[in-house]
């Protein structure tokens, strides 16, 4: 039977009384959760703790949904530049920490590591542990919030995270850039990466053949942006209206393109999306989009795993399993875990209680 506990003190408890737990806030990316031992609920550990506007901080209970933090942080103009992903479909602000994702905004503004600033976590033996602060100049000791980000509950269960935000644009401006083959692709994005422009966020969509650009600025600044990516390829530039523009930055941050239900994150760069959008144009049922200008490809994979698994380890890539029966793989392609990682685990959960890395 699935606990639900409420407190920190509680998930302590529950630690201490089983063997190996492993735990889901709200089941956005379902195959991080599959495997042994007993399961806990997080969705009873919500709520904003503590929420300074002028400071650009908050701290929140981990089973908080995401979109429950946006909305308040947008009472006050304010946001989560790295578009956490999945906000839409429920996800948690402590299951998006475990899973290390982070959306089209990342771009610009960096990913989740960059913003979290502390935790509170329960570690193998029942303890808990806070480490981090709740002010942006904090620089005391090992920075553990930030090993946290896509640590997939193998080292602890997190209870409370601090985050800092940023004031929101005042406004955005979505450009579709022509992109007629992945090469073309690469080189526009790399162009764009290496301009003044100061895109927000950056993503391929090969379906369309195309390049999606958010601008984020004072309207007269939008302008003569648009204007100057206009001009450097006539005639392949459009502008997307606001609603459009919206189901743009929708449909890549719920991945609502994908008719998949193996779902698949594959870390890559520019110089290897070529590459990789070959692999998936040569399986049946796999569609890729890139994302954060070419740090990252999101996949979905209406088929089996064997053909892509076995295409990534010859391309020297690792994909992650985030959606999908329980008896695939979680990962997929070239794996290798930094020394450090067992280090933590062995210093965090001696005992084996969580998944094993």
């Amino acid at each position: 039977m699935a606990g639900r506990p409420t407190s920190a003190e509680e998930v302590a408890e529950a630690v201490r009384a089983h063997r190996q737990v492993r735990v889901r806030g709200a089941g956005t990316k379902g195959r991080l959760v599959d495997g042994p031992g007993e399961l806990l609920e997080m969705s009873g550990l919500r709520g904003i703790e503590e929420y300074e506007a002028s400071e650009y901080t908050f701290t929140a209970r981990a089973g908080t949904p995401v979109r429950e933090i946006e909305e308040a942080l947008a009472e006050k103009g304010q946001y989560l530049p790295f578009d956490p992903m999945f906000a839409g479909a429920g996800a948690t602000l402590g299951g998006s920490v475990a899973a290390g994702f982070s959306g089209p905004g990342r771009f610009r503004y960096g990913g989740m590591r960059d913003f979290l600033l502390g935790v509170q976590l329960v570690d193998g033996r029942g303890t808990l542990v806070r480490s981090g602060g709740k002010v942006v100049k904090n620089a005391a000791g090992f920075d553990l919030p930030k090993f946290m980000v896509g640590s997939l509950g193998r080292m602890g269960i997190l209870t409370e995270v601090c985050f800092k935000v940023f004031p929101r644009p005042r406004r955005t401006r979505t450009l579709r850039i022509a992109a007629p083959a992945p090469a073309a692709a690469v080189e526009r994005l790399v162009r764009v990466a290496a301009s003044r422009w100061e895109a927000d966020a950056l993503d391929y969509v090969p379906r369309e053949a195309a390049l999606y650009l958010r601008l984020g600025a004072p309207g007269e600044a939008l302008d003569s942006l648009a204007a100057e990516i206009e001009a450097e390829w006539p005639g392949e530039v459009a502008v997307l209206d606001d609603e459009a523009e919206r189901a743009c930055w929708l449909s890549s941050r719920e991945m609502t393109w994908a008719n998949g239900g193996r779902r698949v994150k594959v870390p890559v760069s520019p110089s290897r999306m070529a590459a990789l959008q070959e692999l998936v144009d040569g399986l049946d049922g796999c569609e890729a989009r890139f994302a954060s200008g070419g740090a990252v490809a999101w996949l979905s994979v209406a088929a089996s795993l064997d053909a892509l698994r076995d295409g990534l380890a010859r391309a020297g890539l690792i994909g992650l399993l985030f959606a999908g029966p329980a008896d695939d793989p979680l990962w997929l392609g070239k794996r290798s875990e930094p020394a450090i990682l067992a280090d933590m685990k062995q210093a965090l959960d001696p005992d084996g209680r969580f998944p094993a890395i």
